[in-house]
């Protein structure tokens, strides 16, 4: 990708080039020898750490881009079979379209299921796809197509598939056989399985009596150390002929626990409050923490408005908290006046289910720091 300056160099939610990605050396390593010896890979972790701009940024390397087709999925907001081969199918082409070869001609006489929503762009006179879902008569059908089509590309194919646990919510029952057995079944193709929900996700993978048991490599990620990062920040504030305090970065840093998205959105935020040659000190850190927030308020209205009221009072005290311990103990209901342990426990069960929270070490925190400082100050 051409190297370019951008008005803002902490980039968010998306990948650019390596000039503003930090790090990841050595997971992209990583990534790199387990594909090149055709092994799949499990890659688990938090979301918001960084999963899906390793896997851009891998995708990135010369070599890689070279050497293999390389096709990044998300499936975060499917629900069935019929949405998953859809996003699957769709996905691919839209990624293909770009290029000039054979192999992308072939894709509707391979994947027949989607040449009903084949046409010609009347301006430009190139292929296009409209097709919706509902066009998916027979996912299975279309499904194996895809594979069809994959085991005759003129390349190898690196398909990652992020938020994979989510077929494990599916209303068919046998989706994780199915794709598991198309998948050891496919000779033209690696997989890099990404997901957030680590129980699921290393029960899928490391359980005997699930069908991908040891089918993948697993692979969890860290924070970036708080030093690399630092030089990371400061290298970018000096190129844009801005500067900024070493303690204004570790201190972002450790108040996010080094999760990527939220320390690169309060950064963006430090950034775009610096004037050229001015030094970004800790005076202007709360600033740029209230102004992050008060862009999501709308949301977190929204959402909070739409909880039930028992799982609102939970996830408020767990805010208060910051990081809350026995969450079902007597001390914890009775200074939150939240009734009874059972009805928490069942308020945790579906914020867990719903995101809102995560837990680790049988502590509970809210999931998106910004959220939970917030409801925090609001509440």
């Amino acid at each position: 990708m051409e190297d370019f300056l951008i008005s803002n160099p902490f980039v968010v939610g998306k990948y650019l080039s390596d000039r503003y990605f930090c790090d990841r050396e050595n997971d992209t390593e990583f990534l790199r020898k387990q594909i090149v010896n055709g092994r799949n890979v499990a890659l688990i972790s938090p979301r918001r750490i960084g999963k899906s701009g390793l896997i851009q940024h891998f995708f990135n390397q010369p070599d890689i881009q070279e050497a293999y087709h390389v096709f990044y999925v998300d499936i975060y907001a499917t629900t069935s079979l019929g949405e998953f081969v859809y996003t699957l199918g769709k996905e691919i082409y839209e990624q293909l379209k770009p290029q000039s070869t054979v192999w992308k001609e072939k894709f509707f006489q391979i994947v027949s299921s989607f040449r009903v929503g084949f046409k010609l762009d009347a301006m430009t006179g190139l292929p296009g796809l409209d097709i919706g879902l509902g066009d998916i008569q027979v996912p299975q059908t279309t499904l194996d197509e895809i594979f069809s089509y994959i085991a005759e590309s003129d390349k190898p194919c690196v398909i990652a598939i992020d938020e994979f646990q989510q077929i494990g919510e599916y209303a068919e029952r046998n989706v994780e056989a199915l794709l598991r057995t198309k998948i050891q079944q496919c000779q033209k193709a690696q997989f890099i399985f990404s997901g957030s929900k680590r129980h699921t996700m290393t029960n899928m993978f490391n359980s005997p009596a699930k069908p991908f048991y040891q089918s993948a490599i697993s692979m969890g990620l860290e924070a970036i150390p708080v030093n690399t990062y630092t030089d990371f920040a400061v290298r970018l504030f000096e190129e844009y002929g801005k500067h900024v305090d070493r303690e204004v970065i570790e201190h972002v840093w450790a108040k996010y626990d080094g999760y990527t998205w939220f320390v690169q959105m309060v950064m963006n935020e430090l950034f775009a409050l610096t004037a050229w040659d001015e030094v970004c000190t800790m005076d202007k850190v709360d600033a740029a923490l209230q102004n992050v927030i008060l862009s999501q308020e709308n949301s977190y209205k929204t959402l909070l408005s739409n909880l039930p009221p028992r799982q609102k009072m939970v996830l408020q005290a767990i805010a208060k908290e910051g990081v809350a311990r026995n969450v079902t103990s007597m001390k914890f209901v009775k200074q939150y006046n939240l009734g009874s342990a059972s009805s928490v426990q069942s308020a945790v069960r579906l914020l867990l289910q719903n995101d809102l929270i995560t837990q680790e070490d049988g502590c509970y925190r809210v999931y998106d720091y910004f959220f939970s400082e917030w409801l925090a100050e609001i509440f």
